[in-house]
């Protein structure tokens, strides 16, 4: 098989550094046409990166769909393109997350810190850089991390380290000690194996809500959402809790609504206070505090708030739990017809996956809510959630032609 250079900059032939040059495929014809590109695999070997990545990569960059089937070998970028574009998309996947930002080498394991962001740390020069996080490919990186080195099994949360599986880092991949009780689910390891591309707009509302909002915070007021919020054990939906555990969910939610004002950086520096950073049930009532009638417009300006604390499969549901109760409890005559666009936005913003989403609309559940009321929130989602099972349909579809 042909090879190029890892950077195709580099003229030189005695450039250790190579990789086989990408092929393609077209297949099908008219709407069902795509891309296949077999030696995917081969070209992520050589890049010591998953060939989900930059399969991914040309998705969001060709604003295509793909698939990518490790099971069978087979990734696949939706539409015909040409080898030559598509290894000109790769050099811009190889410059972002390949290279070393400092010696331009190869050599690089990637790191996900503990808030989320990727470092590269290279082997040859020895620095860490980080890896460009604005992208979109920097969420699927963070939610499907590599294996570590040398292991092909399980993937651990900080791939490229030599931290045990699950240990954090910090935001120089330094281990640190992990914060009791934070550990996820075991079902954490179903989290969804790939992002669909950014779907095509549903109706929303066009008016953006003024920055500043404020509720009464009175002590009847506070008295009565804290109420309303109910924070205790049995309706964050885990019985292993101790009272204590308990009142520190309490408390930050009320410290949340004394302080409507607080900035990202405030809610997360209370949270650590409290001893309630990044766990699940935090997010919880984090999303019936900082939001209101107006979450609509209020979602994309606390994307990163939410993010901050955690993005496993169970801050997923937490955030949908979250909303639930929100939309439920709180606001259901002015929220209950917005469920859609709410759940659009959260999609949009990745804060929560596809697969989730679904799994959560099957059947109402008395987790979060009376099971009434999470029938009503489940049935006023149903536009959005038949939209979203049309899409893996109509992609099920493309892959069996």
């Amino acid at each position: 098989m042909a090879t190029v250079n890892i950077r195709r900059d580099v003229k030189d032939t005695f450039y250790r550094y190579k990789m086989p040059r990408l092929l393609s495929k077209v297949e099908g014809k008219g709407n069902g046409i795509k891309t296949v590109i077999p030696n995917m695999s081969d070209i992520s070997r050589s890049l010591s990166r998953p060939p989900t990545y930059p399969t991914k990569y040309f998705g969001f960059e060709l604003g295509a769909q793909v698939n990518c089937d490790g099971k069978n070998d087979r990734y696949i970028v939706n539409g015909a393109h040409d080898a030559a574009r598509l290894q000109q998309i790769l050099d811009g996947f190889i410059q972002r997350y390949v290279l070393c930002p400092s010696c331009q080498n190869p050599e690089t394991d990637l790191i996900i810190t503990k808030t989320d962001e990727i470092i590269m740390d290279c082997k040859a020069c020895g620095k860490r850089n980080p890896a460009d996080n604005r992208h979109k490919l920097a969420t699927f990186i963070t939610r499907n991390p590599p294996p570590p080195p040398g292991k092909g099994g399980k993937k651990g949360k900080h791939a490229g380290t030599n931290t045990p599986p699950g240990s954090a880092v910090d935001e120089d991949g330094n281990p640190i000690e992990p914060v009791e009780g934070d550990e996820d689910d075991d079902d954490d390891d179903e989290l969804t194996r790939r992002l669909n591309a950014e779907a095509a707009e549903l109706p929303a509302e066009s008016a953006i809500a003024a920055e500043e909002w404020s509720e009464d915070t009175s002590a009847e007021a506070v008295a009565r959402r804290m109420q309303e919020l109910a924070v205790k054990t049995t309706v964050l939906g885990d019985d292993d809790d101790d009272d204590d555990e308990g009142n520190k969910y309490e408390a930050f939610g009320q410290w949340l609504d004394e302080n409507t004002k607080a900035t990202d950086d405030d809610i997360y520096k209370k949270a650590e206070e409290l001893g309630v950073a990044n766990k699940h049930k935090a997010v919880q009532v984090l999303v019936q505090c900082i939001f209101d009638e107006t979450i609509v417009q209020q979602i994309p300006k606390r994307t990163k708030l939410l993010q901050r604390f955690g993005t496993s499969e169970k801050h997923q549901r937490a955030i949908l739990g979250g909303i639930e109760r929100l939309v439920g409890l709180e606001y259901k005559d002015k929220l209950m017809t917005k469920v859609p666009i709410i759940l659009k936005k959260i999609y949009d913003a990745d804060l929560v996956e596809e697969e989730v989403i679904l799994k959560w609309g099957e059947k109402p559940s008395k987790r979060y809510v009376d099971r009434d009321t999470s029938k009503a929130v489940k049935k006023a989602a149903e536009t959005f959630l038949n939209w979203l099972r049309n899409a893996a349909e109509e992609e099920t579809d493309e892959e069996d032609d």
